[in-house]
């Protein structure tokens, strides 16, 4: 059961960068900052080293600091894995965007409370889960709205020349904004390998082991490498027509509060954070230079995500229940 939740955890750390991927260069590509391909090897590189730069605050918010560690079992988190995945695939498949912050959150709840009620779910712990997933996008949009005010203020005079500083800096901002979405992500998955050790008797406290984070690390580097290309059209172009000064803030802004959240513990989405800096930085240009019913879609497909993974948590278990049951009948009829 271990070795299934920990391959879950590692594949879910993989698809989580390969989709996340696409929107940290969502600008870099609509701005022709770089090229394409080294683009995602400095994307996949930062995603790579952030893990080992920082705590695990994200991974015992996520984790011990959401569910009753002592009421639960490897079963909840297996099936908690399972829905995050499956409903992170069917997303993608469909062309919705998603948050796999949003569906582990959800998908673990839902398994926690079908399985062992709603004693086994700490309250104070989830409010501190979906609160910054809730407040993160809004402020997201603020701070890029201000720092794209502020880059117009200070570069009003320049000519269009001035673009190809805006475009080499983004180098600069695309790698950390990387690194700040593995820094909060890579915990998340760790956390649920660190929590299965606990709970299969591996380990004797809630200890993220040096194997875990590699191997959630480099998942995430190989995802992001691979880069969800049809997500970063979406996001690059349907917002609206990005230039090389909004990518710079909207990186800049999604850095900024996606390590803070990493810094005070915060499990945040990235997705999330990166699209409404950049709607932030636009709007500040023009208001309705935003094609603000694509963000109504987006936000939509946010707030269904964790209801929906907590049913589909209740699906699984449901269905594993009657699966066991079917087996075991047969079982006792080819024993009589």
């Amino acid at each position: 059961m271990f070795a299934l939740l920990a391959g879950l955890a590692i594949f879910y750390a993989y698809f989580n960068a390969y989709r996340d991927s696409s929107s940290i260069l969502a600008g870099v590509m609509a701005s022709r900052a770089m090229r394409p391909r080294l683009a995602l090897y400095l994307v996949a590189a930062a995603e790579f080293v952030a893990p080992f730069l920082v705590g695990s605050a994200v991974a015992r918010a996520v984790t011990t600091g959401l569910v009753d560690a002592s009421a639960i079992t490897l079963e909840t988190l297996v099936i908690a894995m399972s829905a995050a995945t499956l409903w992170s695939l069917f997303c993608w498949r469909l062309g919705i965007p998603s948050s796999a912050t949003h569906a582990l959150i959800g998908g673990l709840v839902g398994a926690t409370w079908i399985i062992h009620g709603l004693q086994a779910i700490i309250g104070s712990g989830l409010l501190r889960a979906v609160v910054p997933l809730l407040i993160a996008p809004f402020i997201g949009f603020l701070v890029g709205f201000i720092l794209m005010g502020l880059l117009l203020l200070v570069f009003s005079g320049a000519t269009p020349r001035v673009n190809i500083l805006f475009r080499r800096l983004q180098t600069v901002t695309a790698v950390l904004l990387a690194m700040s979405n593995s820094a909060n992500d890579s915990q998340k998955s760790a956390g649920i390998i660190a929590l299965g050790l606990v709970l299969a008797g591996n380990a004797a406290a809630f200890d993220i082991p040096f194997w875990a984070l590699a191997a959630c690390a480099t998942a995430m580097a190989l995802g992001a490498s691979r880069g969800d290309w049809r997500q970063i059209r979406n996001l690059g172009g349907k917002v609206y027509r990005i230039r090389p000064l909004n990518a710079l803030a909207s990186q800049a802004a999604s850095t900024a509060v996606v390590f803070t959240a990493s810094a005070l513990g915060m499990p945040v989405s990235t997705s999330h954070i990166i699209s409404t800096s950049l709607m932030g930085s636009g709007a500040n240009e023009r208001v309705n230079k935003v094609r603000w019913h694509v963000a109504a879609d987006m936000a939509t497909a946010w707030i269904f995500t964790i209801p929906a993974t907590m049913a589909v948590s209740v699906a699984i278990f449901l269905a594993s229940n009657g699966l066991r049951a079917v087996g075991g009948n047969v079982a006792q009829l080819l024993v009589r």
